[in-house]
Parts: C-alpha cells; sequence; structure tokens
C-alpha cells in the first residue's frame, strides 16, 4: 500500500493540471494549489500516507458527513422532516429547488440541506455549545485533540457568505428553520472551517468503514444500518451534481469539500482522505478524484466489483 500511494503521489501529485482554488472565498484563495496529500487508514489499524498528509486543511463540506451523523443520533428519521434524501444534480449552492420544492433542501449534504441539519443540532443549545460538542466528536473519531476550527477561514466565510444567507432565509421563509437565520448560519460557517489533516481525517471516517464500528478502539459510533445508510448518501449526493461521475470513476461513497479534501469510505476495508485545493469546475478537488480513481484501479475496492 505504501508503494502505491508513493506512486499517486509522483505521478497524479505531480500533475500541472491542478484546477482552480475556490477563490470566491478569500481565505481559501490563498491555499498554495500545490499542495498534495494522500492518507488510507486501513480496518485493521494500519495507517498509509503520502505528500502533505500533516498539514491541516478546512475540510469544508466534509463537516456535513459529521454533522449528518450527529444529527441522525439526536433525530433520528425525525430529521427527514426537515432535509430530503435525493440527490440533487444542481450546484451545491443553487437555491432553483428550494423554490421548486417549497423551501425544503433535497439533502444533507447541498447547502441548504446542511444549514438545515446545523439548524437541527441547535435544539436545545446555543451555537457555542453545539461546535464545541461537533469538535470533540470530529476529534474523538480522529483519536486526535488537535483538530481545531480555523477562525480565520470562519471570518472569511462570514463576509462573503451571502448565498448561503440568501438559502437560509429562504428556508426560514418556509418555516424550515426553527432558530434565527444568523445563529445558524454562524454555526454552519465555523462547522465548515473545521481544519485536518488528512490522516486524522482518514482515521475520523473509519467508522464508515468499519459499519458503524470503530475498528481501532473497538467502539460503537452508530448502529450499523445508519453507517450503511451514510454511506449510501454519500455515494448519491457526497459529490453534488458530479455525484454520477464520481461513482463511476471511484466506485466508493465519497464527500467532497471546497477546500480540496475528498472523504472517501472502501466498506470493510479503508477510510481515505485526499487533499489538493485545485478544483474542477463542479466544485471537487480535480486531482483528489484523480488519485482515488488511481487507487481503485490498483486495489480493486469500488464497491461495484
Amino acid at each position: 500500500m505504501q508503494d502505491i500511494i508513493e506512486n499517486i503521489v509522483s505521478t497524479v501529485g505531480a500533475s500541472q493540471q491542478r484546477g482552480q482554488v475556490a477563490d470566491y472565498i478569500p481565505q481559501l484563495g490563498r491555499v498554495d494549489i500545490n499542495h498534495f496529500a494522500i492518507s488510507v487508514a486501513t480496518c485493521d489499524g494500519q495507517l498509509f500516507s503520502g505528500g502533505d498528509a500533516q498539514t491541516p486543511f478546512s475540510i469544508q463540506s466534509i463537516s456535513k458527513v459529521f454533522t449528518l451523523t450527529q444529527a441522525l443520533g439526536k433525530l433520528g428519521d425525525g430529521l427527514w422532516r426537515h432535509v430530503g434524501r435525493e440527490p440533487s444534480g444542481d450546484p451545491f449552492n443553487s437555491i432553483v429547488q428550494l423554490e421548486h420544492e417549497q423551501g425544503k433542501p433535497r439533502n444533507p449534504f447541498i447547502n441548504a440541506g446542511a444549514i438545515a441539519v446545523a439548524d437541527a443540532l441547535l435544539s436545545g443549545c446555543q451555537p457555542k455549545e453545539m461546535l464545541a460538542e461537533l469538535l470533540r466528536f470530529v476529534r474523538n473519531l480522529a483519536n486526535d485533540d488537535s483538530v481545531f476550527i480555523d477562525e480565520a477561514v470562519a471570518k472569511s466565510e462570514l463576509a462573503t457568505g451571502d448565498r448561503n444567507a440568501s438559502l437560509a432565509h429562504f428556508m426560514a421563509g418556509f418555516r424550515h428553520l426553527r432558530h434565527p437565520v444568523d445563529s445558524v448560519l454562524g454555526a454552519y460557517f465555523h462547522q465548515c472551517a473545521i481544519a485536518m489533516t488528512t490522516q486524522q481525517l482518514a482515521q475520523a471516517g473509519l467508522f464508515l468503514a468499519g459499519d458503524g464500528l470503530n475498528p481501532i478502539t473497538q467502539s460503537r459510533v452508530v448502529p450499523s444500518r445508519r453507517a450503511r445508510r451514510i454511506n449510501s448518501l454519500m455515494m448519491m449526493c457526497g459529490h453534488y451534481d458530479g455525484s454520477g461521475e464520481f461513482a463511476y470513476r471511484v466506485g466508493l461513497p465519497g464527500k467532497s469539500g471546497v477546500g480540496g479534501g475528498i472523504l472517501a469510505i472502501a466498506p470493510g476495508k479503508a477510510s481515505i482522505a485526499v487533499w489538493s485545493p485545485g478544483l474542477d469546475p463542479i466544485g471537487n478537488s480535480k486531482l483528489g478524484t484523480e488519485a482515488l480513481e488511481a487507487l481503485m484501479q490498483r486495489t480493486g475496492w469500488s464497491v461495484f466489483v
């Protein structure tokens, strides 16, 4: 596995066709596009890494996997009253479907859906408490207390988040938010600003590879049925309107973020994290996707094999 990773770093990671950084969020636009990292945490306790695997980056929408997990633990199937489970087929920040579907987001991984999930997590607590609990949860999954929220990124998103504010106000207009819009947006922007390394992220995703059980600590994070459902949503919706293309090329449940990271799950085998800040036109990591495609060709881990 280490040889495979080093080959991917030296080939895919060296490509000059790297996409474009997400400069519409100024703090992300300052990230060096030449970064590249990959980590594979296996269900038998091994961790393999290459490239900048110890450099923290903003996980952005990958955080939606962890907030969804928390919300399902808090509300169970009651969560689906506030957000759907269908692929969107539209960009991650589209307002078009909200208008057609009376303010109910199509799934929890588009921005509107994640805002609805953040609203659900605010029930009975303040934003600071919700974020502290989220950070504890992610740190526990990663087995690393150095995971942090990058305040500079959060402030950058708050300053440029007009589209997301529009989504939130539109949902509030249809009474799909139960808390003040500013509180929900503050929580949402801060969750997206969680910073992790690919090593930490790969280890944090292991419970989804282990059918809900963390195979390293042998602690159950979620019931097996819930882990499978989260994986299914990642497969169908984790790459927005590029989810079908990702399933075709990689064949794994995955969740991307505009910080250039991707978390992919090979059920029963491994959790994989990649990071390359340059994005394709849809908003997914260009080289990250290529790296995962190369890894699947070498390992045969696709769920469709």
